[in-house]
């Protein structure tokens, strides 16, 4: 039965442009069968709290002696370890906040990325699809004043793609807030047609990924 881990971090539930995309290739994948089953993590409704310790970077072996864990901790990290490994597609969405991710899917990266887990010699999750969807109030064009201010989707690539080795599919769009912003508002239309374009890409993603 293929499983689809579903994560969104925006506090928009209104007009979240993550939120709409993520749900599109969500739909998309349910629409295959009924055997294409939907796991959904909603880390802004229901957020992970950030690590309890330093401890939990680390693997229950290669903590030091006076690193200690409560057993509370170690299950839900364990929770949320098992519930990524039993995906076969992970869907991410990422509005960029602060020029990062939120600190809701950061909380969920920290309790995924430990070495001698998920990361290193062993990596459980290499080649598994990933797909991420980032979207950016603004724009980062090439040779602008604000190219490079992007730290979201790099830290995306070097966590799942990198450090787990999963085979990631990235989709981003920008000018998200020309329809609120004056600065932005003749990117209306193009923003736009980013946001459609990236809607037919995740649908047909869904359908090919597994």
């Amino acid at each position: 039965m293929p499983t689809l881990l579903h994560l969104d971090s925006s506090a928009d539930l209104a007009h979240s442009r993550s939120r709409a995309l993520t749900a599109a290739f969500a739909d998309a994948w349910r629409a295959r069968g009924p055997e294409y089953t939907v796991v959904r993590r909603d880390l802004h409704v229901d957020p992970l709290p950030h690590l309890e310790t330093s401890a939990l970077h680390w693997a229950a072996d290669d903590r030091t002696t006076d690193e200690v864990v409560a057993p509370e901790a170690e299950a839900l990290r364990q929770e949320v370890i098992d519930e990524l490994l039993a995906a076969d597609v992970l869907l991410v969405g990422s509005p960029l906040y602060n020029y990062t991710v939120p600190s809701t899917l950061k909380a969920w990266l920290d309790r995924v990325h430990i070495p001698g887990v998920l990361v290193g010699d062993v990596q459980p999750l290499a080649g598994r699809p990933v797909v991420t969807v980032v979207s950016r109030g603004g724009t980062y064009d090439a040779d602008t004043p604000t190219e490079g201010w992007d730290h979201g989707s790099p830290v995306l690539q070097i966590i799942l793609g990198t450090a787990l080795g999963m085979k990631h599919y990235p989709v981003t769009v920008s000018a998200t807030l020309a329809d609120r912003l004056p600065d932005l508002a003749p990117l209306a239309d193009h923003a736009a047609a980013e946001f459609a374009d990236a809607r037919t890409t995740l649908e047909r993603l869904a359908t090919t990924v597994v």
